[in-house]
């Protein structure tokens, strides 16, 4: 387990970690990451999943691409209305932060609610059978529509979605997964914890404020997922600190549990840890 504080960034083990002083973090790798924010929005595409059910997904390709982060937000999924600007609008911190996501090589792609209505903000809904066979065919799209590595990246609620859709994916579609403000409560359905996490055999990150206030998404519980994932050939706990203008409830989007005003570090490290996990 790693704490990153402000003024700090990490570099990561299999087992642990160091820590590394700095006086900030580092720009985006590489000339094709320094894309400015103000990236071209993305395409709302939507899939054919399950008899009669499509997903919407909101695209945004690059050229160089060197992995396409699948983005699961929290509450009840989706990705909000699209704003002025052609991007989504959800003050979700994956949303909220896409056109941060469009300055790394990667395709971006922000999953929607599928077409039937099922509830995303029901802990059993997203670590059932109709959200498992959604995202597979969503994977499967992508994967044929572009050949680059697939990470999930999950937040809050979709902690569950992105753990429960690595546990179940027998076609190997899945190439790693990132865990940011998990959900923790033995009360909700799904929760992380409490799912098969000695099946998930792909790299994985989990990344946490240390001041997360929200009942359900415990740092403590957090420290304790790493534990679990016996099977996973690198994995690691980024316990993180800094921010400010945290406001309202605190399980929402605009406190720490959404990484508020910090929201560039966070991005940061999670795109670093995709492009090469594990390194030094």
């Amino acid at each position: 387990m790693t704490r990153v504080g402000a003024g700090w960034t990490a570099r990561a083990r299999r087992a642990g970690a160091v820590l590394l002083p700095c006086l900030a973090l580092a720009l985006p790798l590489g000339p094709a990451a320094a894309q400015d924010a103000a990236a071209e929005a993305g395409k709302v595409q939507r899939i054919a999943t399950r008899d009669g059910v499509t997903v919407p997904v909101y695209l945004v390709r690059r050229a160089d691409a060197q992995a396409t982060v699948v983005l699961f937000a929290g509450g009840a999924g989706g990705y909000g209305k699209i704003g002025e600007d052609g991007w989504p609008a959800s003050d979700n911190f994956l949303i909220r932060t896409g056109k941060l996501w469009a300055r790394y090589p990667f395709n971006v792609a922000m999953v929607g609610r599928p077409s039937d209505g099922i509830d995303l903000g029901q802990g059993e809904v997203r670590a059932g059978d109709a959200h498992a066979a959604d995202n597979a065919a969503v994977f499967r799209q992508l994967k044929e529509d572009m050949p680059q590595p697939l990470w999930l990246v999950g937040t809050s609620m979709g902690t569950i979605s992105a753990a429960a859709a690595a546990i179940h994916d027998t076609e190997a579609l899945v190439a790693g997964i990132v865990l940011s403000s998990s959900v923790t409560a033995d009360r909700i359905p799904g929760t992380v914890p409490r799912q098969a996490l000695d099946k998930i055999r792909v790299p994985t990150l989990i990344i946490h404020h240390v001041d997360d206030a929200c009942r359900i998404c415990q740092p403590a519980a957090a420290r304790q997922i790493e534990g679990q994932l016996k099977n996973a050939p690198i994995h690691q706990t980024l316990m993180v600190s800094g921010g400010s203008g945290a406001s309202g409830n605190p399980c929402q989007a605009l406190h720490y549990h959404g990484f508020i005003g910090m929201e560039e570090q966070a991005v940061e490290l999670i795109a670093r840890w995709i492009l090469k996990p594990g390194a030094e």
